[in-house]
């Protein structure tokens, strides 16, 4: 039987299990926020490990804000190796974010970390997964240089981070990823973007060829390509699954791991919705549920109700076997509309995706359990009748059998 988290584990309060997801812009932020972190990270305009998303200028200051409104801390992320010419424009950012109210700096390089302590002594270090920490003599010397958390690589087992918990400080936190890509090298650290297009990985630019699709030529058959596998479209030879450890958080909680962290900041604010509702009702499930009883497999769903590749628990019970997934992404759900607002047997609602009239959609709203509700009678917004919704951001409204609040996400399965 699965150990279970104990029923008085805290999230919000400032104790036990941390709900960690990703924010890559303001949208992603009130995502996450909204369905149940305890903790959000982001990035500045610079040192943050993805540039592909927007990230956060001045108004970094009202995201700070609108988290610490609902309870929940903000972790800015400056984890890429800065250069000489870059280093220059460091200390005023990091003042930036501190004035800014952020709670912790995620960092990876010392230099860095020194410079944090200088600029703003009163602002939490973390140490990123970029620093590849796999031992407990790492974690402790970076406690010892004044980090209050290591986020561990993901290439630990559970025995390894018992046992970096069992000989670290009790006031250095671990955390741990539990949601999201993998990569194919160390905890991030590749070569392969800069080594074929010149976007540097480790500067959070990388350009994912890991993803590309892969084939064999031979020297005498030019423009002939041979499969690599029994996959006749080709081989995606280096594409990792997606990590999934929903079903082990106790696993890890018993390990010692303070914070379950969500990967995906260059991911959709749909993503961030679902992946935070997901885990947050599976930590409230398990604090409840100390017995050992399963998780519900309305929560378990949930996960599958994303863009992802298959997934996998990665290292956590040891080496893995074949992490490679030779294809793309598993889509199986879309957002179709958000609801605006609910008044006398009618939703207002704001397309996402086509929809016809009669259609069923699957709504999930933060706190609730999922509930499917058909939706008929649409009205555009000058309250004519039409028979679909296809516009993108068209405003339109429909009959349905319950109050529905603002926020709601609608969804549909999609065909094929």
């Amino acid at each position: 039987m699965k150990s279970r988290l104990p029923a008085d584990n805290k999230g919000k309060d400032g104790g036990g299990t941390e709900l960690l997801c990703p924010a890559g812009d303001f949208a992603r932020l009130k995502a996450g926020v909204d369905f149940g972190a305890d903790a959000v990270y982001l990035a500045g305009r610079e040192f943050g490990m993805r540039t592909s998303s927007k990230n956060f200028g001045e108004e970094l200051p009202q995201a700070v804000a609108y988290a610490h409104e609902r309870g929940v801390k903000v972790y800015l992320t400056c984890n890429t190796l800065p250069r000489n010419g870059e280093l220059p424009r460091l200390p005023s950012a990091l003042r930036f974010a501190a004035e800014s109210g952020v709670d912790a700096f995620i960092l990876s390089d010392i230099g860095v970390l020194s410079l944090a302590k200088q600029e703003a002594p009163d602002v939490e270090i973390h140490i990123s997964t970029q620093a590849g920490v796999v031992n407990y003599l790492t974690a402790r010397s970076f406690y010892e240089m004044g980090a209050k958390r290591v986020v561990l690589a993901r290439e630990l087992s559970l025995e390894e981070i018992a046992e970096i918990r069992a000989k670290t400080p009790p006031g250095l936190e671990l955390e741990a990823f539990v949601h999201g890509a993998m990569c194919m090298s160390i905890s991030g650290r590749c070569l392969l973007s800069n080594y074929l297009t010149g976007r540097d990985a480790n500067r959070g630019d990388c350009a994912q060829p890991c993803r590309w699709k892969y084939a064999l030529t031979e020297e005498k058959r030019p423009g002939q390509y041979f499969p690599v596998s029994e996959d006749d479209t080709g081989s995606y030879i280096l594409n990792a699954k997606d990590l999934c450890l929903i079903d082990h958080l106790p696993a890890l909680w018993k390990a010692g791991v303070s914070s379950f962290k969500i990967e995906g900041r260059a991911k959709s604010a749909y993503y961030t919705a679902v992946t935070a509702y997901a885990y947050r009702q599976a930590i409230d499930f398990y604090r409840s549920h100390p017995e050992g009883e399963p998780l519900p497999g309305w929560i378990r769903e949930e996960v599958d109700k994303v863009s992802h590749r298959e997934y996998s628990t990665g290292f956590l019970f040891g080496t893995p076997g074949q992490e490679v997934k030779t294809g793309g992404y598993v889509r199986e759900y879309e957002v179709i509309a958000v609801a605006t607002g609910w008044e006398n047997g009618r939703v207002r609602l704001e397309q996402r995706n086509r929809f016809f009239d009669g259609e069923e959609a699957d709504c999930l709203y933060p706190g609730e359990k999922p509930y499917r509700l058909l939706l008929t009678d649409l009205l555009d917004e000058d309250g004519n009748p039409i028979q679909a919704a296809p516009h993108p951001m068209m405003r339109l409204s429909a009959a349905c059998t319950r109050p529905v609040a603002a926020g709601t996400l609608f969804r549909k399965k999609m065909e094929g």
